[in-house]
């Protein structure tokens, strides 16, 4: 019963374990998955972006070198039909003025530079102006944030992608995708310049990563497979613990069942020899009384003799039986047993009866081991037994009152084990007689068991009690010697 919950705490405690295990290795994958989507994604828009920007310096740089005459028809302004971000495109002639001063400023620094330059930035109105001096026409073109972005190529849905991506400078946020961002999960974070100095804006990706966006159909799958293995794994150590508490009973069986016919053969003998005896004695007498008849009976005499003969020859085979098969000399067999592992042994092989009858063994245990001198089978067998009958009186009450302690205790110079139970318990007139063989209160019994753990006890030098259990049931107590060393360490 023991061993079997240990197993299921085990398997319990396995499956939290690996289940915990493979469902992190699960997420931490599927978050790297993420992770790797969202870069490529973002290097993705770095790039797009990064091209138009530079188209941008490549179209002024055009007009520049191309520098249309001033009383042309300007075709510089046939850009805004060609290129849906530019708005508008802005001239100024030399000799002219900007009509605005962020203009002139911006063509100063274009000129330092010699590349184009920012002339302003209004983030929240999705416009920047970007300015390229040159000799002897300068130009100046007004950029839609929304029509730069390449939405043909664009790598993500931007109504429903979970990325944001914006384009930043100097505090200005400018939002190309506004994504979904929350509260917990994991953050990914992708953050470049563009690759155009004239336009100087930095394209910054965000994806949040939640709780529901995690593998949970796999990791519940993951979690079934392991709960599947384990179930199999304790299956497999049921059947095994069963193989081997039926292997362990059945050769405590024959080991009992040797025992038992010893003491059969030692109760024929006892119950044999006496009349047997008398029988010899009547017959032997009775061949003297005949000899001093006057009459001469040969033939009774001979019958005599051969009744003589025959009864010598039953106690013989009597004598003999009981040598064939009287059991071993358990003085010869004595070592240091722990009465605490014995008890638990046999709980363990008694487990199944235990539950049959719904009953929970209460046990009292010392915390140092109490080690006697016995024999480890013959003790298995008087705890077997005597667990066997509580649990046969137990089955005498109600349920809610089966009740059975087993309490193991070490005082002076002997270990012992005390197994006390609340069945009907016994008369006066049944514990007189508990140890005698052949004597039972069962109707299916043969009386040998009680007997016969008497007789064990008493060859391993311990001595088996009974009693009353007050207020309702019934006590026995098995006292043996303790080992050397327990025995010195005792008080």
């Amino acid at each position: 019963m023991v061993k079997a919950q240990q197993h299921r705490w085990i398997g319990l405690l396995l499956w939290g374990l690996i289940t915990a295990l493979g469902g992190v290795v699960l997420a931490r994958m599927e978050l790297t998955r993420q992770r790797e989507a969202f870069e490529t994604d973002a290097r993705i828009v770095h790039r797009l972006l990064s091209q138009r920007v530079v188209q941008h310096d490549a179209v002024m740089a055009t007009l520049a070198l191309l520098q249309p005459a001033p009383n042309a028809s300007q075709p510089e302004q046939r850009l805004t039909s060609l290129y849906p971000q530019i708005l508008s495109v802005q001239r100024r002639d030399s000799g002219a003025n900007w009509p605005d001063e962020r203009l002139r400023v911006a063509e100063t620094l274009s000129r330092a530079l010699r590349r184009p330059a920012l002339a302003g930035v209004d983030f929240a109105r999705g416009r920047y102006q970007l300015v390229l001096a040159a000799e002897p026409t300068s130009f100046a073109l007004q950029m839609d944030l929304r029509a730069v972005v390449p939405w043909s190529e664009w790598p993500m849905a931007p109504e429903t992608s979970p990325v944001r991506v914006m384009l930043a400078h100097e505090g200005q946020d400018w939002v190309v995708q506004p994504g979904r961002l929350g509260e917990g999960g994991w953050l990914f974070d992708f953050h470049k310049h563009l690759a155009a100095d004239s336009q100087p804006f930095d394209v910054v990706a965000s994806r949040q990563v939640g709780w529901r966006e995690l593998p949970w159909a796999w990791m519940l799958t993951w979690a079934a497979l392991v709960a599947a293995v384990l179930a199999g794994w304790l299956a497999w150590l049921r059947q095994r613990a069963a193989r081997r508490r039926a292997e362990e009973l059945l050769r405590l069986g024959q080991v009992a069942r040797l025992n038992t016919l010893g003491e059969l053969a030692a109760g024929m003998a006892h119950e044999l020899n006496q009349p047997l005896t008398a029988l010899l004695a009547n017959t032997q007498a009775c061949t003297r009384l005949l000899d001093e008849e006057p009459p001469d009976l040969p033939v009774v005499r001979g019958a005599m003799a051969q009744a003589v003969e025959q009864a010598r020859r039953a106690s013989s085979v009597v004598n003999r039986l009981r040598r064939a098969v009287e059991r071993p000399d358990l003085a010869a067999q004595l070592q240091p047993v722990e009465l605490q592992q014995a008890v638990q042994n046999a709980l363990y092989l008694l487990e199944p009866e235990f539950k049959r009858r719904e009953v929970v063994p209460r046990l009292e245990l010392p915390a140092a081991p109490v080690a006697v001198r016995a024999d480890p089978v013959a003790l298995e067998q008087i705890i077997h037994n005597l667990l066997m009958n509580a649990l046969q009186a137990l089955e005498q009450v109600p349920v809610n009152e089966r009740q059975l302690t087993v309490t193991v205790q070490a005082g002076g110079t002997q270990g012992s084990i005390t197994v006390t139970d609340t069945g009907p318990g016994m008369t006066e007139a049944v514990l007189a007689r508990i140890f005698e063989p052949f004597f039972t209160t069962r109707e299916a019994g043969l009386g040998l068991g009680l007997s016969l753990c008497d007789t064990l006890a008493t060859g391993m030098g311990g001595i088996l009690k009974a009693a009353q259990h007050a207020p309702r049931g019934a006590e026995f107590r098995l006292l043996l010697p303790l080992a050397q060393g327990a025995a010195e360490g005792q008080p």
